[in-house]
């Protein structure tokens, strides 16, 4: 195994030109090594502790415009041997693509920031335990919570080499500690259920563990008694739990693969108003301690803080280097990997920026409106746009939390949700898609 940052280089670059010798005209190859350390507490015990430990190493080499992609667990010469010689073989089989390749080495990053994404502290199981044991006895303490689905906590910490036959050659690493709490309130069938969740690069920067187990059994008690709803067209207010998805749409909308293909509702609308105008929706790689920080993006391409939304207006695709020779542009660093697959588009630390209202001046205007906690269900078509997804959460009326609600559905087009958005002031970063509570006006609310 690697044991220095130079080690994993130079066995990426050493493949990199045994692929060359044996008939490649270029290549890359990943190598990423693992650590990774969970539990599972219950009732006052450990039910599970997992410990793993790997690497795996990726090649993808190019042969003309064919590419063909191999990994590997076993870095042994006889396995990196067949490794090169069974990519290569490959890659004199396939068809061309003509979009796909390298970056030229005039595209590839120069400067590489720390971003503080790396906490070299790694927690013991007992310590472990100790959070998960704290989370799950503040949450048991809460009045009207009848039992526990648990409490979790765990770390990772990865270190990832690149390579590629155009010059570029690169290390970074990457650590994550996370802790959440699930608690039961009520009894039978009119038990209800929530949990809390808190996860950052660093330890230190976690949410306390009694904060999170109370948090997860007042969330659950709330939930108790829940009402039919009628169906109705009523504002709809996501808490920021439940708004985060609505940003993964619009990034999965934006993918610069979707749009290529002509499968997005979005596909005509570079430069348009699709937000209002307080809306600003940002990709930040550049975040310190983001959950999803880089210099550089998994085809060298260097990162940077981008509006994806400014004031209402879309400004750019997520593009990887394919997708945007496809479209004829330029690729905006958003490519990411694994070791097994080739590059696709994807976002970084993406968020929607946080209004000017507390979530109760939000809400305080709302005669009979919907509040929702916890969404069900996929249907939701970034191809059509449209929207519908089951949901549970609270009723609002004459401006307040009136009773819990579930069995409804709230339904509505995606391009009028954007355009009725309006958020609150509560964003909070965990979990590298983010969002404040929102308001979206008009909805469709299927109940009873």
């Amino acid at each position: 195994m690697p044991d220095t940052i130079q080690d994993k280089l130079n066995l990426l670059q050493d493949l990199i030109k045994r692929a060359q010798a044996q008939g490649a005209d270029a290549a890359d190859a990943v190598f990423a090594q693992g650590t990774s350390l969970s539990l599972s507490w219950r009732k006052g015990e450990v039910e599970q502790l997992e410990r793993s430990e790997g690497q795996d190493l990726g090649l993808r080499v190019f042969v003309g415009k064919s590419q063909a992609i191999v990994s590997s667990s076993d870095i042994g010469k006889t396995a990196l041997d067949e490794l090169v010689e069974r990519a290569v073989a490959m890659a004199k089989m396939v068809p061309a693509d003509p979009y796909a390749g390298l970056a030229d080495p005039d595209q590839l990053a120069t400067e590489f920031l720390d971003f503080d994404m790396f906490d070299p502290s790694q927690p013991s199981a007992e310590e472990l335990t100790e959070s998960a044991r704290v989370a799950e006895e503040a949450g048991l303490e809460v009045s009207g919570v009848s039992n526990s689905e648990g409490a979790s906590a765990g770390f990772s910490q990865s270190s990832i080499a690149f390579a590629a036959s155009n010059g570029f050659a690169h290390t970074y690493q990457r650590s994550r500690h996370s802790l959440s709490a699930s608690m039961l309130a009520g009894e039978g069938t009119g038990m209800e259920r929530d949990y809390d969740y808190t996860g950052a690069v660093w330890a230190e920067d976690l949410q306390g563990a009694a904060a999170i187990g109370r948090s997860a059994g007042e969330r659950a008690v709330r939930r108790l008694n829940p009402k039919k709803a009628k169906t109705q067209q009523v504002p709809v207010v996501f808490d920021h739990r439940a708004a985060r998805s609505l940003v993964g749409h619009l990034s999965s909308a934006i993918n610069g693969s979707s749009i290529a293909r002509g499968t997005s509702f979005l596909k005509d609308k570079m430069g348009a108003d699709i937000f209002a105008p307080s809306i600003t929706i940002v990709d930040d790689p550049h975040r310190m301690r983001g959950l999803r920080s880089a210099a550089f993006d998994d085809e060298g391409i260097a990162t940077q803080r981008r509006n994806i939304i400014d004031q209402g207006k879309l400004t750019t695709w997520l593009l990887d280097l394919r997708s945007a020779r496809q479209l004829g542009l330029h690729s905006t660093g958003h490519a990411g990997r694994g070791v097994s697959s080739p590059p696709s588009p994807g976002a970084s630390n993406l968020y929607l920026q946080a209004g000017e209202l507390s979530v109760a001046d939000l809400i305080k205007d709302i005669k009979a409106g919907f509040l929702v906690t916890e969404l069900i269900g996929m249907g939701v078509s970034t191809v059509t746009g449209d929207y519908s997804r089951g949901a549970s959460g609270f009723w609002i009326e004459d401006g307040e939390i009136a009773h819990a609600v579930s069995e409804v559905t709230v339904a509505g087009h995606l391009k009028d949700m954007f355009m009725s958005m309006t958020p609150a002031n509560d964003l909070k970063f965990l979990y590298g898609v983010d969002a404040p509570t929102v308001r979206i006006e008009g909805m469709t609310l299927a109940g009873a």
